[in-house]
């Protein structure tokens, strides 16, 4: 049985064959780190690792798109030129603590009212206090950690697509390839049919 269409699994990979995805452990690293930094930092470093949204959907929320009922963050995005919401659930501590700031912002102000580069810098940061090296240590390696992570712990392919705002279902494929821990216990038990 085949798929349709050619899967880009490179995307997970750079051209010299380094992986593009923070690994379990360094996620944990990020967190634990990111919890060192100050307020809006540590907020907004949680929030792309809770939610693998695009830096710049991050930076786009606004205290309005903090949805309290469902538990969830409305992000904004711009596809194909076309505006566009999807919501992606949080966890409830981290709803608590963007509502609690959030109180110093009107309804319709950015949270983070930085720019792309000043919140790319300040993940930066974070991997490098962290110790993170590599092409993993940005907020892509962050964003591809969230996709590995969610098909591992068996999130449907349909409902990650809608999460991570993807177009296409092939773009959220390319994390099902098995990666990491996730490929060694694959391999060892396809070795245990062999001995």
């Amino acid at each position: 049985m085949g798929f349709e269409y050619a899967v880009d699994e490179s995307r997970l990979f750079d051209g010299e064959g380094q992986r593009k995805y923070l690994l379990a452990a360094e996620a944990q690293l990020f967190l634990k780190t990111a919890a060192q930094c100050e307020r809006a930092t540590r907020l907004f470093a949680e929030l792309l690792f809770y939610t693998g949204c695009r830096i710049t959907e991050g930076l786009e929320l606004t205290p309005r798109r903090l949805d309290t009922a469902g538990k969830r963050v409305v992000f904004r995005t711009l596809k194909r030129r076309k505006l566009a919401y999807r919501a992606v659930p949080i966890p409830a501590c981290l709803l608590r603590n963007l509502l609690a700031y959030a109180h110093e912002c009107a309804p319709d102000d950015r949270l983070f009212a930085w720019s792309r580069q000043t919140g790319w810098r300040k993940i930066c940061a974070i991997m490098e206090a962290a110790g993170i090296e590599g092409p993993q240590a940005t907020q892509k390696g962050l964003r591809h950690q969230f996709g590995i992570h969610a098909i591992g712990m068996k999130v449907p392919e349909g409902t990650l697509q809608l999460w991570m705002g993807h177009a296409r279902v092939r773009n959220t494929h390319i994390y099902t390839f098995a990666v990491g821990s996730e490929e060694r216990a694959l391999a060892a038990r396809m070795w245990r049919g062999l001995q």
